[in-house]
Order: C-alpha cells, then sequence, then structure tokens
C-alpha cells in the first residue's frame, strides 16, 4: 500500500494548506479517505478524479467533504468528453441526512451508507469502521492488506474501542487538533496530542503520524507533546507518502 498525504487541516486550512484528504493506492486502486477543502488540485498529482475506484468519508463535516462539490464537475467533464465507468461509490456515514443526501449527484456520484459493520473491499484493501466520538457520527478506519495496517482516526475523542482499533498498527494516522491545555479548557470533539502518543504507546504501533492540525498553532507543538510520550511521532505534511 500507498498512502500520500493531500490535506492535513481542520476545521479550516492555513495558508498555503489544505484540509483532511488521504489517497490510498495499492495496485490499480486508488482510494480517497475524505475530500476536504484543496484536496481535488493535489490529488491530481497522483491519479484523476475519474480513476478513484472509491471514496470514503470519515464523517460530514465540511472540512473532511467540501471539495466532493468541486470534484462532481471533474467526473461530468469527463464522462461527457471520453466515457468513463461512473458513477463513483461514495461512502459516508448517513448522518446528518441533508449532509448525506448532497453527496449523490446525477449519474456521476452515488453515496452509500455507512455503519460500524460495514465492511469493504478494494483489490487487495480491506476497509473495516468502528464508530467514535465526535459531533457528527464518525467512524475510525482500520485499513489492512498484505499483512499491512493502517489505522485512520477521522475526528474522535478518546475512547476506549479507538487502542483497540489502533492495535499493532503499522501506521497510525490520528488527529491531533487539541494540546492538553485545550483539554483543560473544556474543548471537546477531538483528541490532544499527548493523547494520541498515549493511544500509540499502548496500541504498540510502530508510527504515528498526527493529523487534522490547528491552522492557527504551529503543528511543532502537538509534535512536541506526543513525542514525549511516543518518541516515533511525526506530522503530517502536503505530499507526504508513506509505503507499507
Amino acid at each position: 500500500m500507498r498512502l500520500t498525504v493531500l490535506g492535513c487541516y481542520g476545521p479550516y486550512p492555513a495558508a498555503g494548506q489544505n484540509c483532511s484528504g488521504y489517497l490510498l493506492q495499492d495496485d490499480e486502486v486508488n482510494v480517497l479517505l475524505d475530500c476536504g477543502n484543496g484536496v481535488l488540485s493535489r490529488l491530481r498529482y497522483f491519479c484523476q478524479p475519474w480513476e478513484l475506484t472509491a471514496v470514503i468519508l470519515s464523517h460530514l463535516h465540511s472540512d473532511h467533504l467540501s471539495d466532493l462539490m468541486i470534484l462532481r464537475y471533474a467526473l461530468q467533464m469527463q464522462e461527457e468528453q471520453h466515457a468513463s465507468a461512473l458513477p463513483l461509490q461514495v461512502y459516508a456515514p448517513p448522518q446528518p441526512e441533508e449532509e448525506y443526501n448532497r453527496l449523490t449527484y446525477k449519474q456521476y456520484l452515488q453515496s452509500r451508507p455507512l455503519s460500524a459493520g460495514t465492511a469493504l473491499s478494494f483489490g487487495s484493501m480491506r476497509f473495516t469502521f468502528i464508530k467514535g466520538v465526535h459531533g457528527v457520527p464518525n467512524y475510525v478506519i482500520t485499513v489492512t492488506a498484505r499483512g499491512k495496517k493502517i489505522v485512520y482516526s477521522g475526528d474522535t475523542e478518546f475512547f476506549p474501542g479507538l487502542t483497540a482499533a489502533a492495535q499493532g498498527a503499522d501506521l497510525f494516522l490520528c488527529e491531533a487538533n487539541y494540546l492538553k491545555s485545550d483539554l483543560q479548557q473544556g474543548k471537546v470533539n477531538h483528541l490532544a496530542a499527548f493523547q494520541a502518543a498515549a493511544v500509540a504507546k499502548e496500541a504498540e504501533v510502530k508510527r504515528l503520524v498526527l493529523t487534522h492540525h490547528n491552522p492557527e498553532r504551529d503543528p511543532r507543538l502537538a509534535l512536541a507533546e506526543a513525542q514525549a510520550i511516543f518518541p516515533d511521532t511525526e506530522l503530517a505534511h502536503a505530499g507526504s507518502l508513506y509505503y507499507l
């Protein structure tokens, strides 16, 4: 598998950056995890929108889905000029309902509901899901292929099942929008960097990659907080490639 970071900020980007989007590739399979603003432009360095096998959305907040509203036009223009296999399947939690209903677009995008019992396979990659803790339904995504395991947190507070999901992961792509000080001020719906690191340590993951950076804060603060607990931590950067 190859994981490419297309965007890693939230809930809005820092200057010159993008919101959440991650491309998973194996052989001829291209699966996009989340599609926040700016993701479509960077995606095209690695594959074309009409070459996507599927899109999987961890949850239905705009910083994780907004570029789908533009990607659909790319599919439409491609279909008008060159016949292609459509629709592109978009797997997502079915709530909030009004956001879910926006995902289907003519014959170009077709939404499919996700639940904790969903299991998807594309080529050698198998995807399973557990529900996280966020302001809207969010699913932690586990991807396995050829004996390797990637876990992506989406957006979530800490909950015990996150550690179980991350157990033994070769790469744990985990949001860290907060620092410990944010939690002390009562902020909710996201993980702090020290929590992501504690999960990584307990779950004995091989590599922790922090993402969903706060656009108004130097991400190196989160990195330092996490590395104090789990040294094998690094920051996601747009364009970063991980081979497993």
